[in-house]
């Protein structure tokens, strides 16, 4: 959309969040009419509320009325669900809905660099804009981590790279957002409640990432996951290039192990990156991950002894495996991201030594079948937490001692006294926070607070 569509535009903003905010905001600036309604009351958004009025953006707090269907153009914040009464009655409508990443597209010189995928987003993400940053490249990494698109959009030049983590709720609602590099790094059952328990609507979303991909611009994907591999291999539009990455095979272009050594093979370039074991983030699910980040690195053409530096010096990110502490012993170890079953089968792979669990919330329909042989493997046993604690229970009970607990520092003591020195106390809930929480970020700063306040693995 040109400059002039906006400024002839009516846009209401359903969301004041991080970024409902940053895009009205950009469309206010822009010239454009902006309203935005948000559910809460205002006494609960006192930031948004005084943000709003400073920029003397029209809302209304506390419910959203017929005033939002005035709008030409419907802004809908990622948190904010398609059943939503006002959501329903703007599409039954005819009115054009539109997510806050297409908005920021609008305005967008730069390239684009879109992350998307069950696990792994924000690692990839991260990783991708400390390659950058090292590198010297001009680069923002913005998008579903940290700040919003909307929010960076106008400090971009044509120079500039925008590394964006994707969730699907953001691509739910585009229309012409097209990044000239999309990463998928796989598709497994989450947010089904968000799509009404249809996993192939997921994994159609998902996929929205490359809809509006033209010859010239390239796929990113995991060569290992069958489902990512067969919907990106059948529909990516024709001329878009395909880098698959792989840790299992040999696929003929993109990014495998070779002797033991992450390779890539990039415009009929093949480069020798960095051995496997040099790589500072720990896992199978990691080497995926800075593979996929490897590949967007040598696509935008950095250097591979920048790249390599950076594989070896890049420490992971907060709330995702993210050591805490050693008492007696015992390691602590934040997990609190990992808010899927998915996720959670990844990091019980990821340590030798037995582990005390850490795990529930609120359930987003988990099926915990998948874990039953890790949890017999690698599981000494299990603290049951918020709302779907007695679900966990009955998933585990069977095959490893359960205990419930009543708040998360009743979890880290009964956890710590469950432990022994060579254990690992492992917070991986496989469950949404906001049960307990305002989020997974909320969730593994208290954790973090309560581990380090223990003075003994004994209760």
């Amino acid at each position: 959309m040109t400059l002039p569509d906006v400024r002839e535009r009516r846009f209401s903003i359903i969301g004041a969040a991080r970024s409902g905010l940053a895009v009205a905001r950009l469309l206010k600036r822009r010239g454009a009419s902006v309203f935005l309604s948000e559910r809460s009351p205002a006494e609960a958004m006192k930031e948004a509320a005084a943000a709003l009025a400073k920029e003397k953006v029209p809302a209304e707090f506390g419910g959203h009325t017929g005033r939002v269907l005035e709008a030409d153009t419907i802004v809908l914040s990622p948190g904010v669900p398609s059943e939503t009464p006002i959501v329903v009655q703007a599409l039954e409508s005819g009115k054009a809905v539109v997510s806050e990443l297409e908005v920021a597209s609008w305005f967008c010189p730069a390239p684009i660099v879109a992350i998307t995928g069950t696990n792994g987003k924000t690692t990839t993400t991260t990783l991708a804009g400390r390659i950058f940053e090292d590198a010297k490249r001009p680069s923002v990494t913005a998008g579903n981590i940290g700040r919003a698109f909307a929010e960076v959009v106008e400090g971009l030049t044509e120079r500039h790279v925008a590394i964006l983590e994707v969730s699907s709720f953001q691509l739910d609602y585009i229309a012409s957002f097209r990044p000239e590099v999309a990463v998928i790094l796989n598709i497994t059952p989450d947010h089904l409640d968000r799509y009404g328990h249809s996993f192939e609507k997921y994994i159609a979303a998902k996929c929205r990432v490359f809809e509006n991909q033209r010859g010239g611009d390239v796929v990113i994907y995991s060569y290992d996951d069958d489902i990512t591999r067969d919907r990106v291999q059948r529909l990516v539009p024709a001329g878009v290039t395909l880098l698959p990455f792989s840790i299992a095979g040999t696929p003929p272009v993109g990014a495998l192990v070779r002797n033991g050594r992450l390779t890539t093979i990039v415009r009929g370039q093949e480069a020798d990156v960095i051995g496997t074991g040099e790589i500072s983030i720990r896992g199978g699910h990691n080497l995926a991950n800075a593979m996929a980040a490897s590949l967007v690195a040598k696509v935008m053409g950095i250097p591979t002894a920048s790249l390599r530096a950076t594989l070896r010096n890049f420490k992971g990110v907060e709330h995702r495996l993210e050591f805490v502490r050693e008492l007696d012993g015992v390691t602590f170890v934040n997990d609190s991201k990992a808010t899927n079953v998915d996720s959670v089968w990844y990091a019980l792979q990821s340590f030798p030594q037995p582990m005390i669990v850490l795990m529930g919330g609120r359930d987003k329909g988990n099926d915990y079948a998948r874990l039953y042989e890790l949890v017999r493997k690698h599981v000494k046993s299990i603290v049951a937490i918020g709302e779907s604690a007695d679900k966990v229970v009955g998933a585990f009970a069977d095959l490893v001692p359960v205990k419930k607990a009543a708040s998360m520092e009743d979890a880290v003591r009964v956890a710590a006294g469950e432990a022994a020195a060579g254990d690992v106390v492992l917070l991986s809930p496989a469950c949404a926070s906001f049960d307990w929480f305002e989020n997974y970020e909320h969730r593994g700063r208290v954790f973090k607070e309560l581990v380090m306040k223990l003075r003994s693995i004994r209760p």
